[in-house]
């Protein structure tokens, strides 16, 4: 297929038919990242522009290690020294990025929709590498690439997405992405951090983790965002554990080759513990390699876009 989309924003906005042809342009790509140069021209003399307004240390390097072995120019905005500081609005900075003729915006965002309101400004191309509650649509093509690769297929896989989805972009670019490739996704959570209307865009609900993983082929576990405890809404954390977290225990009980995925960053001994997230089943450094792969494709098909 022709791509034609200058944004990559969220996979809400995608055909499956086009987050298919993302996965198999990552992994056309992913070969790169064997060879002793690892290097392509595919973007040679275009300018990427990291600019993230939240900490991050594997989503914004693996965008940086992407756009490079693309060859093309990396300029990463510290927002701590940038004009952010003395005021400057979003749209903006997006402005005079764009006016000293920058190719793409890789966009991280503690609002909502910021990617969305960017994208709709600029002449260039916008990619959301996270934006509030929203979504995170690199991370959920990193993570179908990892379960492709190996599982051998998405169609028909049971999913279980586990943790605080009520905050999670990933939990909701995984859900639409998943669902759109056929897979039948399952979120676990306490009540509390089950969002309302979760069921309406394909995902089922469950509040026991041992229906989570029974019969799941894949875990994918999420990172309890205890910075936003507020003492009412978070469960307390080694309760939390006790109930949701993976265990070495609980998986001796499901299926023998199930997946063990993570985003990251981990919170050992209360999401899963060190056993699980070193042990057989963890695949969580395979996406993290994955990632490249993805992000490549993404940058790739964005320069291309109209």
């Amino acid at each position: 297929m022709v791509w034609t989309k200058k944004d990559l924003l969220a996979l809400e906005d995608l055909t499956k038919e086009e987050i298919e042809h993302i996965l198999d342009t990552a992994g056309s790509f992913k070969e790169v990242s064997t060879r002793d140069i690892k290097k392509v021209p595919a973007l040679r003399g275009k300018t990427v522009v990291n600019l993230f307004y939240e900490p991050s240390t594997r989503t914004r390097i693996s965008f940086e290690v992407a756009a490079k072995r693309l060859s093309a120019d990396v300029i990463n905005v510290n927002i701590e020294t940038s004009s952010v500081k003395k005021g400057e609005t979003l749209i903006d900075t997006g402005r005079n990025i764009q006016a000293l003729k920058a190719d793409i915006v890789v966009l991280r965002h503690k609002h909502s929709g910021a990617a969305a309101m960017l994208a709709r400004h600029l002449n260039i191309g916008v990619v959301n590498a996270g934006d509030g509650w929203h979504e995170h649509p690199t991370q959920a093509l990193l993570d179908m690439l990892t379960i492709k690769e190996k599982l051998g297929k998405i169609k028909g896989l049971k999913v279980s997405i586990i943790g605080d989805i009520a905050h999670s972009r990933v939990a909701r670019s995984n859900i639409w992405g998943l669902t759109k490739l056929g897979a039948i996704v399952t979120v676990c959570a306490p009540k509390m951090l089950i969002p309302v209307g979760i069921e309406q865009m394909g995902a089922k609900v469950t509040n026991d983790i041992e229906v989570a993983l029974k019969d799941a082929d894949a875990i994918n576990i999420l990172r309890m965002q205890f910075e936003r405890d507020d003492r009412v809404n978070f469960p307390v954390q080694l309760e939390y554990f006790k109930t949701f977290g993976i265990t070495k225990e609980r998986l001796e009980k499901v299926k023998k080759n199930i997946l063990v995925m993570h985003p990251g960053p981990i919170n050992r001994g209360i999401e899963m513990s060190s056993e699980v997230a070193d042990g057989e089943h963890s695949v969580i450094l395979e996406q993290v390699t994955n990632g490249i792969a993805a992000r490549m494709a993404v940058l790739y098909l964005v320069a291309q876009g109209k």
